[in-house]
């Protein structure tokens, strides 16, 4: 929280929008301190896939509500769409704080601020009205649904179809690995509109799953993560309104690639999360175990893997919330946000491997729960881009 604080404060934020910051900020507090002793629990109970319906752990649905409630779904949504207008690094800063309790919950919201931003930029004046409202409350949350079984990091290659037939599109396709598959409402998704312009054919849609033709297929089994649904949604004779296309045809490719650079900022917020979740517990550990007479904060190499840890997650910290802060001022922060993310995702399994290594065999087991924040780092450096996609956006951002 500290740390947080002082990175906002030294932003060109106003008193009184501080002020409002640390009461947000304190509100995901509690939140954090509410999930911690559940988040455990939730990844050992799992996920269940019931007749196309996703059954997530027993009491998340009820902090999700509750979350809802308290308005951290609509945080930088405009108040005229029902939302409280405040600035989007405050909106990651939350992503990590949730993060820390349970990844799971912190990457629903990063998901859900990633299908906004589409909306927001891109929408219709009716799509807006219809969607904004609902996902500021948290009636309707939102998701991102790009990869195909031949499209991942080549998200050119798309293959589900968009045809045109009057005054709607007919949507035929799947799509895999689709973060928050079953339990969000709105989705924003990309399709070929036209097979004979490659790349230059694809268009960007948002789309409702309460409409008849959407269905979850599969859940996947994941080394981590595993109360958050990943899954296939496919869809057959989708028909999605005209209203419904975000920005114009044939352009949804560098659509797609700029709402993912927001995504990026998010995940890297979640990465830090993880990360300072490890940190925390194995300084805690350090100061219980004992060894030759002392507790292990005593011996200078415990002392020193904390200060690098604590090193690392600082400089993440700060590189998220600067590129959230040029993206919410409007200024390119495309190069800036794989940075964030390269960085923190790959620190974040640093971290969290050292936190096993401080706990020794105990860091192994379950007991402690440090290993399920390794498994949990790891897809960090893999969805919104993988490292090496950050290091050709990285390399190209400094050549140009």
């Amino acid at each position: 929280m500290k740390d947080i604080e002082k990175t906002l404060r030294a932003m060109n934020f106003s008193k009184d929008e501080l002020e409002t910051f640390e009461m947000v900020l304190e509100l995901a507090k509690d939140f954090h301190d509410e999930i911690v002793p559940k988040a455990a629990g939730f990844e050992e109970e799992g996920l269940k896939l019931v007749d196309g319906k996703v059954i997530i752990p027993k009491g998340m649905e009820e902090i999700y509500k509750k979350m809802a409630e308290s308005g951290i779904f609509g945080l930088f949504i405009d108040e005229k769409y029902g939302g409280t207008g405040l600035p989007y690094p405050l909106y990651t800063a939350v992503v990590e704080i949730i993060s820390r309790a349970c990844p799971c919950m912190g990457v629903a919201l990063a998901v859900h601020g990633t299908a906004i931003d589409s909306i927001v930029e891109l929408g219709t004046q009716t799509a807006k009205d219809l969607y904004l409202p609902k996902m500021a409350t948290g009636e309707m949350v939102g998701a991102i649904a790009f990869t195909e079984a031949n499209a991942g990091s080549d998200i050119g290659s798309i293959r589900m179809s968009a045809d045109l037939q009057g005054d709607h599109y007919l949507l035929n396709g799947s799509k895999l690995f689709i973060t928050n598959a079953g339990i969000s409402d709105v989705y924003t998704i990309l399709a070929v509109t036209d097979k004979e312009k490659g790349k230059k054919g694809l268009s960007a849609f948002v789309i409702d799953m309460g409409i008849e033709g959407f269905s979850v297929s599969r859940l996947e089994h994941k080394l981590g993560l595993t109360a958050s649904p990943t899954g296939e949604i496919v869809l057959e004779n989708y028909k999605v309104p005209k209203e419904n296309l975000l920005g114009e045809e044939g352009r949804g490719l560098s659509y797609v690639l700029r709402g993912l650079s927001g995504g990026r900022i998010e995940i890297a917020a979640q990465a830090v999360g993880i990360a300072e979740a490890a940190l925390r517990e194995s300084i805690a550990y350090t100061k219980e175990r004992k060894q030759f007479g002392q507790p292990i904060c005593k011996f200078q190499a415990i002392q020193f893997k904390l200060a690098d840890m604590a090193t690392r997650i600082s400089a993440a910290r700060k590189m998220y919330l600067h590129a959230a802060f040029l993206k919410d001022r409007k200024e390119d922060f495309f190069t800036e946000a794989s940075m964030a993310k390269l960085f923190a995702s790959e620190m974040s399994i640093w971290v969290t491997n050292e936190a096993i290594q401080i706990h020794g065999g105990y860091g192994y087991t379950k007991e402690f729960g440090v290993e399920r924040h390794y498994r949990d780092a790891k897809i960090t450096t893999i969805y919104e881009g993988t490292s090496e996609m950050q290091r050709i956006i990285i390399s190209r951002g400094v050549l140009s």
